[in-house]
């Protein structure tokens, strides 16, 4: 229940509430105090209550807890209401009587002024009312926020002789965009990004505890390497230099691995200036992990135990639930190499095939090409469009050609391919991987031929990096390097169907 009348469009209720923000000022009453002391959360309250539950017949030696929020409902009774407080941590019923608070305070603040939405403090006993619900007996009330714009509310219609409620804020656009409402009026959202952090926590927690060093490098950079993308590019004005936001941070943590460190990871938010899609944000976040003396076998064992170890953490079991799939994520994936995996999909043998026989393959798989596009772009249309869809299950791509993998060390005992693997799991990819190249005039070949690719038109090529090549001649150890999708991860460890879901502020189009 709440004194605003429903009817009224949202301008008039915006001047109603703008109306009894004066009249509280006018009153002497501060609409937004600096500080309250909160003792407690809801859900301390309901996790302590056998022992904070007072007598009946001795509430005066009852412990006082204090708790803050939004009230979200409330029914007044006369001399005595009862709302729900909801906090970061969930709802807790409060009643609160006249006699207890002052008349004032109730009859004109409570009663007349405050509303739906509004912020507060209260101070009480918890008890159980008739029915057996845990409630908090005010004892003291205090407006901490007074909510100009109100809050969307449920609406209920009649369709088919029945009652039907649609939901408060159920528009996706709308609750991107607004993700701040969307957290009040749909708080079971909070858990979605509750275990996104708990999530990153245990992946820190493993590099970390093996001894790996956290770092930060540039998100500006005069060059930008480390994947195929497409960058942003800003100006610096007193440099009077283009710089470009990171598509990868690879190649600095390699020049860390140069400078001593024997394992350096980095959760990092990058930039990659492509389409937008449920599963592509132009701002995203990835991990990146880097040890030394380590090829790309290791690492798969490594990303098993992680990922492994993450859905117990978070689902208490290897086995997580994401859409119509049950995902096992218990250790001993699928491994099996890129183009065995096509031509077991497709029945085609792509191995050594050069540009004009693979665009003729691809004419036949019905997988579109164009002129800009090299013997590994091909290669990755073709398994994007044929084998990975189809990989549910966590699953290890293999050997790649050698065209689709520029910083990636020449595989040693298969002409031709290099040794990575991709993660694939929910039909998308999750993670990458390289034991990484580290013989310096082989890594200015490649770059060189990126270079070639880049002039004739694929703007995902790289750039020649000439400084991160003279750090490769003072020597690199061998290494494996990783990056993980931390926004991707996030989806399947929380079937969660778009990027965006798991993202507090995902890009959206101007509105």
């Amino acid at each position: 229940m709440s004194n605003e009348t429903p009817e009224l469009s949202q301008h008039e209720l915006e001047a109603q509430r703008r109306e009894k923000l004066r009249l509280l000022i006018e009153m002497g009453v501060n609409p937004y105090p600096h500080v309250f002391d909160v003792t407690s959360s809801t859900i301390d309250a309901e996790k302590n209550q056998d022992e904070w539950l007072a007598d009946p017949e001795n509430t005066e030696a009852a412990k006082r807890i204090s708790v803050a929020g939004r009230i979200m409902t409330r029914r007044i009774m006369g001399k005595a209401a009862f709302f729900n407080l909801q906090d970061g941590e969930g709802t807790l019923q409060i009643y609160i009587r006249r006699d207890d608070v002052g008349v004032e305070l109730y009859n004109t603040v409570f009663k007349k002024l405050i509303d739906l939405g509004d912020i507060v403090g209260v101070k009480g006993f918890l008890f159980t009312t008739r029915t057996g619900e845990l409630t908090l007996h005010a004892e003291e009330f205090e407006l901490l926020t007074k909510v100009i714009r109100p809050l969307p509310v449920a609406k209920e219609a009649e369709e088919d002789g029945k009652k039907v409620t649609y939901s408060a804020f159920s528009d996706k656009e709308l609750r991107y965009r607004q993700r701040y409402v969307d957290l009040v009026v749909n708080p079971h959202i909070r858990e979605v990004f509750r275990k996104r952090s708990r999530m990153v926590q245990v992946m820190r927690s493993m590099m970390t505890d093996r001894g790996y060093l956290e770092v930060e490098t540039p998100i500006l950079q005069p060059i930008y390497g480390g994947a195929a993308a497409r960058p942003f590019v800003t100006h610096h004005n007193t440099l009077d230099m283009d710089l470009y936001l990171r598509v990868a941070n690879e190649l600095y943590l390699k020049r860390l691995i140069v400078g001593g460190f024997d394992g350096v990871f980095e959760f990092a938010k990058d930039f990659r200036n492509e389409g937008m899609s449920r599963f592509h944000n132009p701002e995203f976040t990835q991990v990146e992990l880097y040890v030394a003396y380590k090829d790309y076998n290791w690492m798969m064992d490594f990303v098993e135990e992680m990922l492994g170890k993450v859905a117990v953490e978070l689902h208490g079991s290897s086995k997580v639930t994401v859409g119509e799939h049950e995902i096992d994520f218990s250790k001993g994936w699928k491994r099996i190499p890129m183009l065995d995996a096509i031509k077991e999909e497709t029945g085609k043998d792509l191995f050594g095939l050069d540009v004009p026989e693979l665009r003729k393959v691809a004419a036949e798989l019905k997988v579109g090409t164009d002129d800009t596009m090299g013997v590994g772009k091909i290669i990755d249309e073709i398994f994007g469009e044929h084998v990975e869809p189809k990989l549910i299950q966590p699953t290890f791509i293999t050997d790649y050609p050698i065209e689709m993998s520029p910083l990636a060390k020449k595989h040693r005992s298969k002409e031709g391919l290099v040794e990575r693997f991709e993660l694939i799991c929910n039909g998308k990819e999750v993670c990458n991987a390289f034991t990484e190249l580290n013989d310096p005039i082989d890594q200015r070949n490649r770059l060189e031929e990126q270079a070639k690719l880049r002039a004739d038109g694929d703007d995902e090529a790289m750039s020649v990096d000439e400084d991160f090549l003279r750090a490769l001649e003072y020597g690199m150890p061998p290494t494996v390097g990783l990056g993980i999708g931390i926004d991707r991860l996030a989806m399947i460890m929380t079937n969660q169907e778009s990027i965006r879901d798991v993202l507090f502020f995902p890009h959206m189009r101007p509105e």
